[in-house]
Protein backbone atom coordinates (compact mmCIF):
# COMPACT_ATOMS: atom_id res chain seq x y z
CA UNK A 1 0.00 0.00 0.00
CA UNK A 2 1.33 3.39 -0.69
CA UNK A 3 1.67 6.04 2.28
CA UNK A 4 -2.44 7.21 2.00
CA UNK A 5 -3.20 3.96 2.27
CA UNK A 6 -1.35 3.21 5.23
CA UNK A 7 -2.78 5.95 6.78
CA UNK A 8 -6.56 4.09 6.34
CA UNK A 9 -5.04 1.48 7.41
CA UNK A 10 -3.62 2.96 10.91
CA UNK A 11 -6.65 5.27 11.49
CA UNK A 12 -9.09 1.91 10.91
CA UNK A 13 -7.18 0.06 13.90
CA UNK A 14 -7.37 2.81 15.98
CA UNK A 15 -11.37 2.89 15.64
CA UNK A 16 -11.48 -0.52 16.19
CA UNK A 17 -9.38 -0.52 19.09
CA UNK A 18 -11.83 2.36 20.36
CA UNK A 19 -14.85 0.23 19.93
CA UNK A 20 -13.11 -3.34 21.75
CA UNK A 21 -11.70 -1.27 24.53
CA UNK A 22 -15.33 0.19 25.92
CA UNK A 23 -16.29 -3.40 26.76
CA UNK A 24 -15.82 -4.25 30.42
CA UNK A 25 -14.59 -7.70 29.32
CA UNK A 26 -12.16 -6.61 25.94
CA UNK A 27 -9.83 -9.02 26.52
CA UNK A 28 -11.83 -12.49 26.28
CA UNK A 29 -14.49 -10.34 24.14
CA UNK A 30 -11.62 -9.89 21.59
CA UNK A 31 -10.92 -13.36 21.78
CA UNK A 32 -14.32 -14.51 20.95
CA UNK A 33 -14.42 -12.33 18.23
CA UNK A 34 -11.13 -13.29 16.65
CA UNK A 35 -12.43 -16.97 17.56
CA UNK A 36 -15.74 -16.93 16.41
CA UNK A 37 -14.79 -15.18 13.11
CA UNK A 38 -15.52 -16.50 9.33
CA UNK A 39 -12.60 -17.60 6.91
CA UNK A 40 -13.15 -17.47 3.21
CA UNK A 41 -11.97 -18.59 -0.25
CA UNK A 42 -12.12 -18.54 -4.04
CA UNK A 43 -9.87 -20.58 -6.55
CA UNK A 44 -10.71 -19.31 -9.96
CA UNK A 45 -8.42 -21.46 -12.91
CA UNK A 46 -8.78 -20.05 -16.40
CA UNK A 47 -8.10 -20.41 -19.67
CA UNK A 48 -8.48 -17.50 -22.18
CA UNK A 49 -7.28 -17.23 -25.56
CA UNK A 50 -7.04 -13.88 -27.92
CA UNK A 51 -7.04 -13.57 -31.87
CA UNK A 52 -7.37 -10.60 -33.61
CA UNK A 53 -7.20 -9.50 -37.59
CA UNK A 54 -3.58 -7.58 -37.23
CA UNK A 55 -0.16 -8.13 -36.49
CA UNK A 56 -0.11 -9.20 -32.85
CA UNK A 57 0.54 -12.57 -32.11
CA UNK A 58 -2.42 -14.70 -31.05
CA UNK A 59 -2.67 -14.15 -27.17
CA UNK A 60 -3.23 -17.02 -24.69
CA UNK A 61 -2.90 -17.31 -20.56
CA UNK A 62 -3.67 -20.45 -18.46
CA UNK A 63 -3.69 -18.25 -14.78
CA UNK A 64 -4.84 -19.53 -11.60
CA UNK A 65 -6.08 -16.87 -9.14
CA UNK A 66 -6.51 -17.21 -4.98
CA UNK A 67 -7.80 -15.47 -2.89
CA UNK A 68 -8.30 -15.85 0.76
CA UNK A 69 -9.71 -13.92 3.79
CA UNK A 70 -10.91 -13.60 7.05
CA UNK A 71 -13.11 -11.83 8.90
CA UNK A 72 -14.38 -11.48 12.57
CA UNK A 73 -17.15 -11.99 14.75
CA UNK A 74 -18.81 -8.47 15.68
CA UNK A 75 -18.32 -7.18 18.66
CA UNK A 76 -20.48 -4.86 19.84
CA UNK A 77 -21.45 -3.82 15.95
CA UNK A 78 -17.29 -3.78 15.22
CA UNK A 79 -16.19 -6.40 12.88
CA UNK A 80 -12.50 -6.32 10.84
CA UNK A 81 -11.72 -8.04 7.21
CA UNK A 82 -8.82 -8.78 5.65
CA UNK A 83 -8.49 -10.60 2.18
CA UNK A 84 -5.33 -11.48 0.44
CA UNK A 85 -5.54 -12.26 -3.54
CA UNK A 86 -2.67 -13.74 -5.89
CA UNK A 87 -2.34 -14.96 -9.63
CA UNK A 88 0.05 -16.93 -10.89
CA UNK A 89 0.60 -18.30 -14.74
CA UNK A 90 0.28 -21.81 -14.83
CA UNK A 91 2.12 -24.96 -17.04
CA UNK A 92 4.01 -21.65 -18.90
CA UNK A 93 0.84 -20.66 -20.79
CA UNK A 94 1.68 -17.01 -20.58
CA UNK A 95 1.73 -15.57 -23.98
CA UNK A 96 0.14 -12.41 -23.78
CA UNK A 97 0.78 -8.68 -23.32
CA UNK A 98 0.10 -6.26 -20.24
CA UNK A 99 0.24 -2.81 -20.92
CA UNK A 100 0.58 -1.24 -17.76
CA UNK A 101 3.00 -3.75 -16.26
CA UNK A 102 5.14 -3.66 -18.91
CA UNK A 103 5.17 -7.64 -19.70
CA UNK A 104 5.50 -8.35 -23.21
CA UNK A 105 4.65 -5.19 -24.10
CA UNK A 106 3.72 -4.86 -28.01
CA UNK A 107 4.56 -9.24 -28.79
CA UNK A 108 1.01 -10.27 -28.00
CA UNK A 109 -3.11 -9.23 -27.78
CA UNK A 110 -3.76 -7.94 -24.25
CA UNK A 111 -5.24 -10.10 -21.72
CA UNK A 112 -5.10 -8.40 -18.63
CA UNK A 113 -4.38 -10.96 -16.10
CA UNK A 114 -0.95 -9.91 -14.68
CA UNK A 115 0.90 -12.07 -11.54
CA UNK A 116 0.77 -10.40 -8.65
CA UNK A 117 0.27 -10.70 -4.72
CA UNK A 118 -1.45 -8.17 -2.99
CA UNK A 119 -3.77 -6.93 -0.44
CA UNK A 120 -7.50 -7.47 -1.85
CA UNK A 121 -9.38 -5.91 0.99
CA UNK A 122 -8.61 -5.06 4.29
CA UNK A 123 -11.24 -2.39 6.63
CA UNK A 124 -13.00 -1.67 9.61
CA UNK A 125 -17.23 -2.20 9.54
CA UNK A 126 -18.90 -1.12 12.45
CA UNK A 127 -22.76 -1.73 11.89
CA UNK A 128 -25.77 -0.97 14.23
CA UNK A 129 -29.25 -1.15 13.10
CA UNK A 130 -29.67 1.41 9.78
CA UNK A 131 -26.39 2.19 10.06
CA UNK A 132 -23.43 0.89 8.27
CA UNK A 133 -19.41 2.55 8.21
CA UNK A 134 -16.33 0.84 6.32
CA UNK A 135 -13.17 2.40 6.54
CA UNK A 136 -10.67 1.17 4.74
CA UNK A 137 -9.35 -1.04 0.69
CA UNK A 138 -12.99 -2.26 -0.22
CA UNK A 139 -15.45 -3.85 -2.72
CA UNK A 140 -18.06 -1.20 -3.80
CA UNK A 141 -20.24 -2.71 -6.40
CA UNK A 142 -23.18 -0.09 -7.57
CA UNK A 143 -26.28 -0.38 -8.93
CA UNK A 144 -25.74 -3.52 -11.62
CA UNK A 145 -21.96 -1.75 -11.44
CA UNK A 146 -22.52 0.51 -15.23
CA UNK A 147 -20.45 3.13 -13.05
CA UNK A 148 -18.99 1.80 -10.25
CA UNK A 149 -17.98 -1.88 -9.93
CA UNK A 150 -15.34 -4.13 -9.24
CA UNK A 151 -14.26 -5.61 -12.38
CA UNK A 152 -14.83 -9.04 -11.04
CA UNK A 153 -14.35 -10.92 -14.26
CA UNK A 154 -10.56 -10.23 -14.29
CA UNK A 155 -8.54 -12.16 -11.94
CA UNK A 156 -7.24 -9.35 -9.87
CA UNK A 157 -10.99 -7.21 -9.43
CA UNK A 158 -10.88 -3.71 -8.55
CA UNK A 159 -10.90 -2.26 -5.18
CA UNK A 160 -10.82 1.66 -3.31
CA UNK A 161 -9.30 2.43 -0.17
CA UNK A 162 -12.11 4.49 0.63
CA UNK A 163 -14.57 5.37 4.03
CA UNK A 164 -18.05 4.53 3.39
CA UNK A 165 -21.69 5.31 4.70
CA UNK A 166 -24.76 3.35 4.17
CA UNK A 167 -27.94 4.32 6.04
CA UNK A 168 -31.47 2.63 5.17
CA UNK A 169 -33.43 5.46 6.14
CA UNK A 170 -36.36 3.40 6.13
CA UNK A 171 -37.44 -0.17 4.45
CA UNK A 172 -37.77 1.40 1.22
CA UNK A 173 -35.17 4.17 1.50
CA UNK A 174 -31.10 3.94 1.58
CA UNK A 175 -28.40 6.54 1.17
CA UNK A 176 -24.62 5.32 0.22
CA UNK A 177 -21.45 7.78 0.29
CA UNK A 178 -18.52 6.99 -0.63
CA UNK A 179 -14.88 8.95 -0.64
CA UNK A 180 -11.96 7.12 -2.42
CA UNK A 181 -8.76 8.64 -1.90
CA UNK A 182 -7.23 5.78 -4.24
CA UNK A 183 -8.52 2.98 -6.92
CA UNK A 184 -6.70 -0.06 -6.63
CA UNK A 185 -6.90 -1.42 -10.41
CA UNK A 186 -6.47 -4.71 -12.35
CA UNK A 187 -2.91 -5.01 -12.48
CA UNK A 188 -1.43 -5.60 -9.55
CA UNK A 189 0.00 -2.07 -8.22
CA UNK A 190 1.09 -1.15 -11.25
CA UNK A 191 -1.67 1.30 -12.18
CA UNK A 192 -3.14 2.20 -9.26
CA UNK A 193 -4.47 5.90 -8.90
CA UNK A 194 -4.27 8.31 -5.96
CA UNK A 195 -8.24 10.29 -6.31
CA UNK A 196 -10.37 12.36 -4.77
CA UNK A 197 -13.76 10.61 -5.45
CA UNK A 198 -16.97 11.42 -4.13
CA UNK A 199 -20.24 8.93 -4.69
CA UNK A 200 -23.40 9.44 -3.82
CA UNK A 201 -26.38 7.16 -4.50
CA UNK A 202 -29.67 6.73 -3.19
CA UNK A 203 -32.06 4.02 -3.90
CA UNK A 204 -36.01 4.05 -3.14
CA UNK A 205 -38.41 1.39 -3.27
CA UNK A 206 -41.82 1.70 -5.09
CA UNK A 207 -44.32 -0.90 -5.98
CA UNK A 208 -43.34 -0.70 -9.90
CA UNK A 209 -39.31 -1.27 -9.19
CA UNK A 210 -36.19 0.84 -7.73
CA UNK A 211 -35.74 4.46 -8.44
CA UNK A 212 -32.08 5.40 -7.98
CA UNK A 213 -30.31 9.21 -8.26
CA UNK A 214 -26.46 9.46 -7.93
CA UNK A 215 -23.42 11.82 -8.21
CA UNK A 216 -20.41 10.23 -8.91
CA UNK A 217 -18.13 13.83 -8.63
CA UNK A 218 -14.40 11.73 -9.84
CA UNK A 219 -10.88 13.64 -9.60
CA UNK A 220 -7.31 12.25 -10.23
CA UNK A 221 -5.18 13.49 -7.69
CA UNK A 222 -1.84 13.68 -9.62
CA UNK A 223 -1.55 17.77 -8.99
CA UNK A 224 -3.55 18.83 -12.17
CA UNK A 225 -7.18 20.56 -12.63
CA UNK A 226 -9.13 17.50 -13.50
CA UNK A 227 -12.70 16.96 -13.03
CA UNK A 228 -15.32 14.07 -14.28
CA UNK A 229 -19.04 14.65 -12.75
CA UNK A 230 -21.65 12.66 -13.26
CA UNK A 231 -25.42 13.00 -12.44
CA UNK A 232 -28.51 10.52 -13.26
CA UNK A 233 -31.27 8.80 -12.48
CA UNK A 234 -32.71 5.10 -13.26
CA UNK A 235 -35.87 3.41 -12.73
CA UNK A 236 -35.64 -0.42 -12.85
CA UNK A 237 -38.48 -2.91 -12.38
CA UNK A 238 -40.20 -6.12 -13.28
CA UNK A 239 -44.32 -6.81 -13.26
CA UNK A 240 -46.66 -10.03 -13.95
CA UNK A 241 -47.73 -10.12 -17.50
CA UNK A 242 -51.43 -9.46 -18.02
CA UNK A 243 -52.69 -12.70 -19.30
CA UNK A 244 -49.67 -14.69 -20.18
CA UNK A 245 -49.46 -16.93 -17.00
CA UNK A 246 -46.57 -17.34 -14.69
CA UNK A 247 -44.43 -14.27 -17.47
CA UNK A 248 -42.74 -11.75 -15.89
CA UNK A 249 -42.07 -8.43 -18.05
CA UNK A 250 -38.88 -6.40 -17.28
CA UNK A 251 -37.99 -2.68 -17.89
CA UNK A 252 -35.18 0.03 -17.14
CA UNK A 253 -35.23 3.36 -18.54
CA UNK A 254 -31.57 5.75 -16.76
CA UNK A 255 -30.35 8.80 -17.93
CA UNK A 256 -27.30 10.52 -16.80
CA UNK A 257 -24.82 14.05 -17.70
CA UNK A 258 -21.76 14.09 -17.34
CA UNK A 259 -19.05 17.18 -17.67
CA UNK A 260 -15.45 17.13 -17.84
CA UNK A 261 -13.48 19.78 -16.81
CA UNK A 262 -9.53 20.57 -17.15
CA UNK A 263 -7.36 23.46 -17.29
CA UNK A 264 -8.03 23.47 -21.25
CA UNK A 265 -10.88 21.85 -21.69
CA UNK A 266 -14.37 21.89 -20.74
CA UNK A 267 -17.18 18.95 -22.25
CA UNK A 268 -20.61 17.62 -21.76
CA UNK A 269 -21.52 14.41 -22.64
CA UNK A 270 -25.21 12.41 -22.01
CA UNK A 271 -25.89 8.90 -21.40
CA UNK A 272 -29.43 6.65 -22.22
CA UNK A 273 -30.41 3.73 -21.46
CA UNK A 274 -33.98 1.87 -21.72
CA UNK A 275 -35.05 -2.01 -21.58
CA UNK A 276 -37.25 -4.06 -22.19
CA UNK A 277 -37.81 -8.15 -21.57
CA UNK A 278 -39.87 -11.02 -21.07
CA UNK A 279 -39.10 -14.13 -18.45
CA UNK A 280 -40.86 -16.82 -19.76
CA UNK A 281 -40.83 -20.15 -17.84
CA UNK A 282 -37.61 -21.40 -19.32
CA UNK A 283 -36.13 -18.41 -21.13
CA UNK A 284 -35.76 -14.69 -20.17
CA UNK A 285 -35.69 -12.30 -23.62
CA UNK A 286 -34.43 -8.78 -22.97
CA UNK A 287 -33.73 -5.51 -25.70
CA UNK A 288 -31.62 -2.80 -24.72
CA UNK A 289 -30.64 0.84 -25.93
CA UNK A 290 -27.76 2.22 -24.73
CA UNK A 291 -26.05 5.48 -26.23
CA UNK A 292 -22.76 6.94 -24.09
CA UNK A 293 -23.12 10.16 -26.23
CA UNK A 294 -20.42 12.64 -27.45
CA UNK A 295 -19.54 16.21 -27.88
CA UNK A 296 -19.65 17.27 -31.23
CA UNK A 297 -16.72 14.14 -31.67
CA UNK A 298 -14.79 15.58 -29.11
CA UNK A 299 -15.31 13.70 -26.24
CA UNK A 300 -17.55 10.97 -25.04
CA UNK A 301 -19.32 10.07 -22.08
CA UNK A 302 -16.86 7.98 -19.64
CA UNK A 303 -17.22 5.49 -16.70
CA UNK A 304 -13.53 4.82 -15.67
CA UNK A 305 -14.82 2.97 -11.86
CA UNK A 306 -17.01 0.54 -14.37
CA UNK A 307 -17.55 -3.22 -14.73
CA UNK A 308 -16.47 -2.30 -18.33
CA UNK A 309 -16.13 -6.20 -19.41
CA UNK A 310 -20.01 -6.38 -18.15
CA UNK A 311 -21.20 -4.10 -21.06
CA UNK A 312 -20.60 -3.09 -24.41
CA UNK A 313 -19.24 -7.31 -25.80
CA UNK A 314 -17.10 -9.50 -23.70
CA UNK A 315 -14.19 -8.80 -26.31
CA UNK A 316 -13.80 -5.59 -24.60
CA UNK A 317 -13.78 -3.29 -27.79
CA UNK A 318 -14.83 -0.46 -26.22
CA UNK A 319 -13.11 -0.17 -22.81
CA UNK A 320 -12.55 3.38 -23.46
CA UNK A 321 -15.54 5.14 -25.49
CA UNK A 322 -14.97 6.31 -28.96
CA UNK A 323 -14.84 10.19 -29.23
CA UNK A 324 -17.46 9.75 -31.52
CA UNK A 325 -19.63 8.24 -28.32
CA UNK A 326 -21.22 4.96 -28.81
CA UNK A 327 -24.66 3.05 -29.74
CA UNK A 328 -25.19 -0.18 -28.49
CA UNK A 329 -28.33 -2.05 -29.48
CA UNK A 330 -28.48 -5.35 -27.59
CA UNK A 331 -30.64 -8.27 -27.71
CA UNK A 332 -29.77 -10.97 -25.07
CA UNK A 333 -31.15 -14.58 -24.54
CA UNK A 334 -30.82 -16.40 -21.47
CA UNK A 335 -32.35 -19.71 -19.90
CA UNK A 336 -30.83 -23.18 -18.45
CA UNK A 337 -29.73 -26.17 -20.12
CA UNK A 338 -29.64 -29.22 -17.30
CA UNK A 339 -28.14 -28.07 -14.41
CA UNK A 340 -25.95 -25.18 -15.93
CA UNK A 341 -27.34 -21.55 -17.02
CA UNK A 342 -26.30 -20.19 -20.88
CA UNK A 343 -26.47 -16.70 -22.07
CA UNK A 344 -26.88 -15.70 -25.93
CA UNK A 345 -26.45 -11.64 -27.15
CA UNK A 346 -25.69 -9.67 -29.78
CA UNK A 347 -24.51 -6.14 -30.22
CA UNK A 348 -24.59 -3.77 -32.52
CA UNK A 349 -22.56 -0.75 -32.22
CA UNK A 350 -22.52 2.53 -33.97
CA UNK A 351 -21.40 6.58 -33.08
CA UNK A 352 -23.29 8.95 -31.63
CA UNK A 353 -21.89 11.15 -33.79
CA UNK A 354 -20.47 9.82 -36.95
CA UNK A 355 -18.32 11.00 -39.29
CA UNK A 356 -17.42 10.17 -42.53
CA UNK A 357 -14.63 7.42 -41.75
CA UNK A 358 -16.27 6.47 -37.94
CA UNK A 359 -19.87 5.76 -38.30
CA UNK A 360 -20.81 1.84 -38.25
CA UNK A 361 -19.30 0.58 -35.27
CA UNK A 362 -19.12 -3.31 -36.17
CA UNK A 363 -21.21 -6.15 -34.28
CA UNK A 364 -20.67 -8.71 -31.37
CA UNK A 365 -21.83 -12.11 -30.50
CA UNK A 366 -21.51 -13.35 -27.10
CA UNK A 367 -22.08 -17.34 -25.86
CA UNK A 368 -21.87 -18.66 -22.53
CA UNK A 369 -22.56 -21.68 -20.61
CA UNK A 370 -21.65 -22.52 -16.66
CA UNK A 371 -22.73 -25.08 -14.75
CA UNK A 372 -21.99 -26.51 -11.27
CA UNK A 373 -20.84 -29.61 -10.54
CA UNK A 374 -19.43 -31.91 -7.66
CA UNK A 375 -21.16 -29.41 -5.31
CA UNK A 376 -18.62 -26.97 -4.60
CA UNK A 377 -17.36 -26.38 -7.92
CA UNK A 378 -18.56 -24.18 -11.03
CA UNK A 379 -17.56 -24.85 -15.16
CA UNK A 380 -17.82 -22.48 -17.64
CA UNK A 381 -17.43 -21.66 -21.21
CA UNK A 382 -17.65 -18.82 -23.19
CA UNK A 383 -17.02 -16.88 -26.69
CA UNK A 384 -17.22 -13.48 -28.01
CA UNK A 385 -16.72 -12.30 -31.48
CA UNK A 386 -16.81 -9.22 -32.80
CA UNK A 387 -16.26 -8.31 -36.38
CA UNK A 388 -15.10 -4.55 -36.73
CA UNK A 389 -15.73 -1.94 -39.02
CA UNK A 390 -14.68 2.04 -39.89
CA UNK A 391 -11.27 0.78 -39.25
CA UNK A 392 -11.01 -1.57 -36.41
CA UNK A 393 -10.42 -5.36 -36.34
CA UNK A 394 -12.03 -8.23 -35.80
CA UNK A 395 -11.53 -10.13 -32.56
CA UNK A 396 -12.43 -13.72 -31.06
CA UNK A 397 -11.92 -14.41 -27.53
CA UNK A 398 -12.61 -18.05 -25.87
CA UNK A 399 -12.66 -18.52 -22.18
CA UNK A 400 -12.62 -21.55 -20.46
CA UNK A 401 -12.71 -22.04 -16.34
CA UNK A 402 -13.41 -23.55 -13.18
CA UNK A 403 -13.83 -22.08 -9.83
CA UNK A 404 -15.22 -22.71 -6.18
CA UNK A 405 -15.49 -20.86 -3.16
CA UNK A 406 -16.25 -21.08 0.69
Amino acid sequence: MNGKSHSLTVIASMLILAGVSSSACAADSLYEALNSGKATGNVNLRYEGVSQDNTLKDASAFTLRTRLGYTTAELEGWSVSFELEDNRIVLGQGDYTVGPTGYNLGDYSVIADPEFTEVDQAFVQYKKNQLTLKLGRQVIALDGQRFVGHVGWRQDRQTFDAATIIYAVSEKFRVQYSYLNQRNRIFGEMADLDSKDHLLNLNYKTAFGIVTAYSYLLEVDNDTNNALDTYGMSFKGTTKAAKAGDSTFLYAVEYATQNSKSAETDFAADYLFAEVGMNFSAITAKLGYEVLGSDNGSYAFATPLATLHKFNGWSDQFLGTPSQGLVDVIFTLTGKVGSGNWVAAYHDFSADTPTESVDDLGSEINLQYATPFAKHYTAAIKYASYSGESGRVDADKVWLWVSTKF
